[in-house]
């Protein structure tokens, strides 16, 4: 009988180093690549300098927010063991094509633009998160689980956009837009310090968690300790396709009743647009 209890104690223990083995391999793993290196991550503040974000009239300062937060996010992962890169880690701006060149720059690398939103009605909320590239999905459905799953806002879901950071860094690249400054709510909960720490705690989660999103092919969408759930997402690069169709044969339209002056207002329509892209 002793002899058994031996046995059983011992095999318990055994399981339980086990699965301490596997928790500490399963987070070296995410915060190195395949080689042993650090996976680097680029931290993206959105907006800077003379670029406030948001719109006309916003009284919350977007870029002081999405800097705050890229801070705290540079410090939770540095201590996790990550290679920490920011596009800006002060009040400066930063072209759009800079930003994803310093990104494009480093190897074993992910990429996560911080920014809050904002809109003409005050009653928008929620946390939304964007990707381009199929394998960015994995990284911002974690993200997304965290930073949704914890904040006391609406969940808008992931969506697919063509957001030019995100199609123009040549890695894993989500956009995460933590809130609208222009609700007040949100507004308030943006302004406090112990809120926007767990905001960047969330992200960070998101990203120490990016390796166990359940595969697409996964029969439940359900998380467990072990998974995370590929979300569903919203895909809006067919929607910004067919404005541009539209406004394609507004343009012809326009050109057949007034030729000179259609001409002026194609190129500046095509300069707005790209400003808009960016």
């Amino acid at each position: 009988m002793r002899r058994n209890s031996f046995r059983i104690t011992l095999s318990a223990a055994s399981v339980l180093v086990t699965f301490l083995a596997c928790s500490s391999y399963a987070a070296k793993r995410s915060s190195s690549g395949g080689d042993g290196s650090p996976v680097t991550v680029v931290i993206d503040a959105g907006h800077g300098g003379y670029d406030r974000g948001g719109i006309p009239g916003q009284s919350v300062s977007e870029k002081d927010m999405t800097l705050d937060v890229a801070q705290r996010l540079k410090s939770v992962l540095a201590a996790s063991g990550y290679r920490v890169v920011m596009t800006r880690d002060s009040d400066v701006f930063v072209p759009l094509g800079t930003r994803c060149a310093i990104a494009n720059s480093y190897r074993n690398a992910i990429f996560v633009s911080v920014h809050f939103n904002s809109a003409t009605r005050r009653g928008a909320s929620g946390i939304e998160t964007y990707f381009y590239s199929r394998d960015s999905l994995s990284l911002a459905s974690a993200i997304h689980h965290y930073v949704a799953g914890g904040a006391p806002s609406d969940n808008r879901g992931v969506r697919r956009r063509g957001y030019y950071v995100l199609r123009r860094t040549n890695m894993p690249a989500v956009l995460v837009e933590c809130g609208f400054l222009t609700n007040p709510t949100e507004a308030a909960y943006a302004q406090n310090a112990s809120y926007r720490q767990k905001l960047a705690e969330a992200i960070a989660a998101g990203v120490g968690r990016r390796n166990s999103v359940a595969s697409s092919f996964s029969t439940t969408r359900v998380a467990t300790a072990e998974s995370i759930p590929l979300q569903p997402y919203i895909d809006q690069t067919r929607v910004t396709k067919s404005k541009k169709s539209r406004s394609k044969r507004s343009a012809k339209k326009s050109t057949r009743k007034k030729k000179s002056s259609s001409k002026r207002s194609s190129s500046d329509a095509r300069a707005s647009s790209s400003d808009r892209e960016g």
